[in-house]
């Protein structure tokens, strides 16, 4: 699929948030290779400074989405420098502490919350009057498997991904009529570091090994495996494409089948 060119990608103008690194700089780069016009905001700015080169000189700001004056400056730039907007990739999200519901602090809870949850309303509320102005577009929002499996030690992660669900149905029948369409990607094991932090602090907070604790995860994957950060960016393009018109409301898995938590 990376060389498959979808239809209705070129031209678009879309917004990345979290697009610096990680899977929002895997999205941005399929993008821009199929012509997209991409606009990304951060919080890490050297991140921000090579990505921006990578992709085209594209339009960057340094922002925290749990900022409404952030983002609303994110959305200034993309309406100044793109003109419009036609689509916007909700990504950013931070991975919260791992840890007994006793022993997470109030405010790392609320910090989960306010980057992966609050972040996305706030996006979606910018983006909207931008996309009715242009007469339709997307809207994806980035879920994950903790997002339809309850995960123990991760209950601010996931509540802020079950979050996400609700959010990306409620806005699907909000702004269908406007030719909006809004959908969720659910990442399950995603290679990288990240996974690995995370592999890593569970098997702390239960006292395992990390090997072992990374065969634990792999077993309840029917595929046994995890994916990549471009298994997920293809599914975003797909559903940001002509191809993907017709498909809103809905949570699409891209985890080789996560079968519990």
């Amino acid at each position: 699929m990376v060389d498959l060119q979808l239809p209705g990608l070129a031209g678009q103008r879309v917004a990345i948030t979290a697009g610096a690194g990680g899977i929002g700089l895997a999205i941005a780069r399929v993008l821009h290779a199929q012509g997209a016009r991409v606009a990304i905001c951060d919080v890490n700015k050297d991140a921000l400074d090579q990505s921006r080169d990578e992709l085209g000189e594209c339009p960057a700001i340094q922002a925290d989405v749990s900022d409404p004056d952030a983002v609303n400056a994110f959305f200034d730039l993309v309406e100044t420098e793109l003109g419009g907007l036609d689509a916007l990739i909700n990504n950013a999200g931070i991975a919260g502490p791992t840890g007994g519901v006793e022993e997470i602090a109030v405010e790392d809870w609320k910090r989960c919350i306010d980057i992966g949850l609050t972040g996305q309303f706030l996006c979606a509320r910018c983006a909207t009057p931008m996309l009715k102005a242009a007469g339709g577009g997307s809207i994806v929002g980035m879920s994950s498997a903790a997002g339809k499996h309850g995960y123990a030690f991760r209950t601010p992660y996931s509540s802020a991904k079950f979050g996400v669900i609700g959010l990306t149905q409620s806005l699907a029948k909000e702004l269908g009529p406007h030719n909006i369409r809004v959908n969720a990607i659910l990442p399950g094991i995603v290679a990288g570091s990240r996974m690995e932090g995370v592999i890593r602090d569970r098997a702390v907070a239960t006292g395992t090994d990390y090997g072992e604790m990374e065969a634990e995860y792999l077993a309840k994957i029917s595929l046994r495996r995890m994916v990549t950060m471009a298994d997920v960016a293809h599914t975003a393009a797909f559903l940001l494409s002509d191809a993907g018109a017709n498909l809103s409301g809905q949570s699409l898995a891209v985890d080789g089948n996560v079968e519990t938590l």
